[in-house]
């Protein structure tokens, strides 16, 4: 499959993967400010994503899969690889699968554990968009708003919106296919792949998707990985405290 992506700048390559439910382009800001150090950063649509292609098939070792396709289509020998979230298990995956093609790794807000299904108010949310009726953003926030209560989660999810042909809305991303597979989404990460490469775990300082109790495996499938938190953050880290992540980022990047 061949990934869309947005290519930022020149330099060393940096390849940003998105979250469940987002995109490369959530990654625009950051990623015009990451190229100022000198990087070219792709930021890449992962399958069903985006303006990349939909398919039925979707998992972990499939979107590895998509992105040695990626590196190979786009001459990129080695990376500097950053995933949050979905993308960060994407990215766990990939080094552990592919050590040689990966410098560092930097993993947003995720861990290899096991995560059950929790998505399903804004799966709900998303299917009930009625592009028959609803005509305008602010409809779609409206509906939304029913299964969705934070406006903030609302914004990014309403950025999948776009206009398929005047006047009719439709989702970027393939709703059918992600509500089908919702479940590969907290899968974890087989204890067999180990990656011993630098690895930087970035957690948001009020989110609960890393733990405590998790650092240890952790540590056993990433030997060479440290930990930051960023403040005044939740799972969003990235863009509720860019400031703070993208100076961890750099000290890592760079030392």
């Amino acid at each position: 499959m061949k990934l869309h992506s947005n290519i930022i700048g020149e330099g060393i390559p940096f390849v940003i993967l998105h979250g469940f439910l987002g995109m490369g382009d959530n990654w625009k800001t950051l990623g015009k400010k990451i190229a100022e150090q000198g990087f070219q950063v792709h930021l890449v649509d992962q399958r069903n994503h985006g303006r990349s292609p939909h398919d039925s098939a979707f998992s972990y070792d499939i979107m590895a899969q998509d992105l040695i396709v990626y590196c190979e289509n786009h001459d990129l020998e080695t990376i500097q690889l950053l995933g949050h979230s979905m993308g960060g298990k994407t990215s766990m995956l990939f080094s552990a699968k592919y050590p040689e093609k990966v410098n560092k790794l930097i993993v947003a807000d995720i861990g290899p554990k096991y995560y059950p299904l929790h998505h399903q108010d804004i799966l709900d949310g998303l299917s009930s968009l009625d592009f028959e009726i609803i005509k305008t953003r602010k409809e779609a926030d409206e509906e939304l708003s029913h299964y969705v209560p934070d406006q903030g989660v609302r914004m990014f999810l309403l950025k999948n919106l776009f206009w398929k042909e005047k006047g009719v809305l439709g989702l970027r991303m393939d709703l059918d296919a992600l509500i089908k597979n919702a479940s590969e989404i907290g899968v974890e990460l087989p204890e067999q792949y180990r990656y011993t490469g630098k690895t930087l775990f970035l957690k948001g300082a009020r989110s609960n998707y890393i733990l405590q109790d998790d650092i240890a495996q952790i540590q056993e499938q990433f030997p060479s990985s440290e930990f930051r938190e960023i403040p005044s953050a939740g799972h969003w880290l990235h863009a509720e405290n860019p400031k703070d992540f993208l100076r961890e980022l750099l000290r890592f990047i760079k030392k």
